[in-house]
């Protein structure tokens, strides 16, 4: 029985897929290989020479990207006070205090992001065993825990991505849908590689991109040389 259907070994045909492509043409075969019916995500995964374990290591960061992810994001504020009222002007699809995290106990999770003020985060904290491994925890370090409710929620609702790397040291983060076409997408992930490359930690030893694989959420994998990189980013 083959592992995988039809559709999916056509789209790889002749294809080597251990062979490493550049930045581009990674783009363009990743694209070109979408064959669902729905317009598919295009996700990157980047293997870090970094060791999550030590705190200087940590590679988490987020950031807007120039084309959005082409997807409406359900943003959550836990405010209160004038800040619920900005959190409304701002586009929030939901927002309040302690209401919010009763909802949120009975097992509700009806959002996709969330923002909290940093007078909130005691409270949010008493649902961070929910919303901590869902990767909706709201963080300083993402721009997500923050007074400029305002600007949190704008900034996630155009398509601002957080990222974080595993236990293993992979990064994954989408960079838009297929129906971006090939040109958007790599301005998306210009500037999603270019921030990842300034965030290298000093006491990273050796290679820092160590392997780089694209693939759309039906498609199979294409795996990129890191070696293009640099390249991609200087043009």
């Amino acid at each position: 029985m083959p592992k995988h259907g039809k559709k999916y070994r056509n789209a790889i045909g002749e294809r080597d897929t251990a062979a490493r492509v550049g930045v581009e043409e990674g783009v363009k075969v990743t694209v070109e290989n979408a064959f669902a019916k729905f317009d598919e995500t295009v996700d990157v995964a980047i293997n870090l020479g970094v060791d999550p374990k030590y705190s200087d290591q940590m590679i988490r960061g987020a950031v807007s990207l120039p084309n959005g992810l082409g997807k409406d994001v359900r943003v959550a504020v836990f405010c209160k006070g004038d800040k619920e009222n900005e959190a409304k002007e701002a586009g929030a699809d939901f927002y309040g205090s302690d209401e919010l995290v009763e909802k949120i106990k009975g097992g509700w999770l009806g959002f996709d992001k969330a923002v909290a003020t940093p007078d909130m985060m005691a409270v949010v904290g008493k649902i961070g065993r929910v919303l901590g491994p869902r990767g909706l925890m709201p963080n300083a370090k993402t721009g997500t825990v923050t007074m400029d409710v305002t600007k949190a929620v704008t900034e996630l609702k155009a398509g601002k991505v957080e990222f974080k790397v595993d236990k293993a040291g992979v990064l994954h983060a989408p960079i838009g849908k297929v129906s971006f076409g090939t040109e958007k997408l790599l301005e998306n992930l210009r500037v999603l590689l270019d921030l990842i490359v300034r965030m290298k930690p000093s006491s990273s030893k050796g290679a820092y991109m160590k392997a780089i694989a694209m693939s759309s959420t039906m498609g199979p994998s294409v795996k990129i040389d890191p070696l293009t990189v640099r390249k991609f980013l200087d043009v």
